[in-house]
């Protein structure tokens, strides 16, 4: 295990199982830390905080059931907490995304859209909500493409796929869907994304929730709960 991974799951920012399953890709996350590092000292704001960029792997690696990949976070100031397509409890309006996510979730499966966007609890059940990048310059969306996170958010898909099932993978937009090739096996649900620029061309209608239920049964393991508390 290396030691700036190690120092992570020491202070308790990651899982410890993702601190040696990520260690092949340190030099990336060294990259693109220095270079928000370097944003910030610039006067830029970075979002989420630093104590929030790598949140999705608090989730333990041998607990994830589900992989849910995203874009990058919200680039509103107070809106990102470090899991793809989830926003702070207090945010409002909900992010035009998420509403549709709810929209899709209450089609398939009845359940009423949350009056708030933390999916902390989803988190909590083993679904991994990964951002391809993992931070942002505050009003400026896909600012921090390219500066490292890809090869770290690759080595985990690659590191669930290694692990093995029970795991199904979501992959909404083409960003994400470039990210297939690494799952191997695993079985995959793919639409478009459900930002309002494309959500009406394949996310709506997708049925994303109740199929990976499905899909999780077929390898002999539980349905998520995907119900989130008030």
């Amino acid at each position: 295990m290396s030691g700036a991974l190690a120092d992570l799951a020491e202070r308790g920012l990651i899982a410890g199982d993702w601190a040696s399953a990520l260690a092949p890709a340190e030099d990336d996350l060294l990259k693109a830390e220095a270079a928000v590092r370097a944003d910030r000292d610039a006067g830029a704001t970075v979002l989420p905080a630093d104590d929030l960029v790598l949140r999705a792997f608090r989730t333990p690696l041998e607990r994830v059931r589900v992989l849910i990949v995203g874009q990058d976070p919200y680039p509103t100031p107070g809106h990102a907490i470090g899991l793809a397509f989830a926003t702070a409890r207090h945010v409002r309006p909900l992010p035009r995304s998420l509403v549709n996510v709810y929209r899709e979730r209450a089609d398939d499966l009845g359940l009423a859209p949350a009056a708030h966007g933390d999916l902390s609890a989803w988190a909590d059940r083993g679904v991994l909500l990964l951002n391809r990048d993992l931070t942002v310059r505050a009003g400026q969306a896909a600012s921090h493409r390219g500066l490292g996170w890809e090869g770290v958010t690759a080595r985990a898909v690659a590191a669930l796929a290694a692990r093995g099932g029970p795991l199904v993978a979501v992959l909404w937009g083409r960003q994400a869907q470039a990210l297939a090739p690494l799952l191997g096996d695993v079985p995959r649900i793919e639409s478009a994304h459900p930002s309002p620029l494309s959500a009406r061309h394949g996310f709506f209608g997708s049925r994303p929730f109740s199929r990976v239920d499905a899909l999780l049964e077929q390898q002999g393991a539980d349905a998520v709960d995907w119900s989130l508390p008030d």
